[in-house]
């Protein structure tokens, strides 16, 4: 998570404007993937467009029943001769040419629930592992020549960016250049059938530009729209299909200065919902534990050291009787009775002098 107190704005020529901006809380949120998961299973459901196989499919044939006494089957057969479709069993969902077993329909349960709570946390959970760099490169944006994650750029740049050409201009002097060229070169056939249905390419997702509506005009989304890869998004209304695509946490997002002044107060007009918080600041519990801060102020149990670092000196029970004594004050009797059995049955009694000791005791 981002705990920057500012972060810079940067200008049309990629350089620092000197101008900073307070990072919104929401950037301090805890990243969740099992909630984000959840969460764009459920939504990418709700964007479906039903589909459905025709209703006369599998039955646009005249074909009866021949009956019993003719030693075929009962299914409808075709009627006519002189071809071979004559004769050949229709409708039926085994048959060529019949149709499916219980053809799809548009009433299908489409839709999903999805609580408005879980979708505001994922939505806070996928913006705060926005400002995180490692994210972004594990989930393949090129953002190493980026200057800043997240990446903030003056709302007055954007109005000259009207034009594909202009915009494309911008996002290379701001570093993001080698993002676009992943983009472009990563546009491949799809395999299967929605080669036929209009979806004949896949490519990969750019950055998303995220803007003020009343601050930034149209303009803005006019410029970025014919970019490949490249989304744009009102901050009031950010989407988690946009934020986490296929439920992976890391977009590479830019933002314009009135759209980062404004995301403090778009959660503030959310009424009833409070911004998730981190349980622990720090989850790495056994660093926590061995840390010489709480090491030093350890009591250490009777009969044990300390290292110099405050760190206890721990003896294993199993070969210090002394501390298994401490542990178990029955091994003593146990190992008497043991002792006892070896010599009823005459065999040679191997024991430590130290332990024979204590026993004695």
């Amino acid at each position: 998570m981002a705990s920057r107190p500012t972060v810079t704005v940067l200008g049309a020529d990629g350089k620092a404007t000197g101008a900073t901006e307070v990072l919104p809380k929401v950037f301090s949120a805890p990243i969740r993937p099992d909630i984000v998961k959840h969460v764009h299973t459920g939504m990418a459901k709700n964007k479906r467009q039903p589909y459905s196989v025709s209703e006369k499919a599998g039955h646009q044939t005249s074909a009866e029943s021949w009956g019993t006494g003719r030693a075929v089957a009962r299914i409808p057969r075709v009627s006519g001769g002189g071809t071979h479709r004559a004769g050949q069993a229709a409708f039926g969902n085994m048959c060529r040419s019949g149709r499916m077993f219980a053809p799809t329909k548009i009433w299908r349960k489409w839709h999903v629930k999805v609580n408005q709570g879980q979708k505001r946390f994922a939505t806070a959970s996928a913006l705060a592992a926005s400002a995180v760099a490692p994210l972004l490169m594990a989930r393949g944006h090129q953002v190493s020549t980026v200057p800043e994650v997240p990446l903030v750029i003056d709302s007055a740049a954007f109005g000259v960016a009207s034009k594909t050409a202009a915009a494309v201009g911008l996002l290379k002097a701001v570093g993001a250049g080698p993002e676009l060229e992943k983009v472009k070169a990563s546009k491949k056939l799809r395999a299967g059938k929605g080669k036929l249905r209009g979806r004949r390419h896949r490519q990969r997702r750019g950055p998303l530009v995220v803007y003020s509506p009343s601050t930034d005009g149209k303009e803005l989304v006019q410029g970025f729209r014919n970019i490949p890869g490249v989304e744009t998004s009102p901050v009031d209304a950010l989407n988690l299909l946009q934020l986490a695509p296929g439920g992976h946490l890391g977009r590479f997002v830019i933002w314009t200065s009135a759209a980062i002044k404004e995301l403090d107060a778009v959660y503030e007009s959310k009424k009833g919902f409070f911004l998730p918080s981190n349980v622990v600041a720090n989850a790495d519990l056994t660093r926590l534990i061995n840390s010489s801060e709480i090491q030093s102020v350890l009591r250490a149990p009777k009969g044990e050291a300390k290292t110099k670092r405050g760190h206890v000196l721990k003896k294993n029970p199993l070969r210090n009787k002394q501390v298994q004594l401490r542990l178990n004050p029955y091994a003593a009797t146990f190992a008497r009775e043991k002792l006892g059995e070896v010599k009823e049955e005459g065999k040679p009694v191997r024991v430590k002098a130290d332990f024979l000791g204590q026993l004695k005791e």
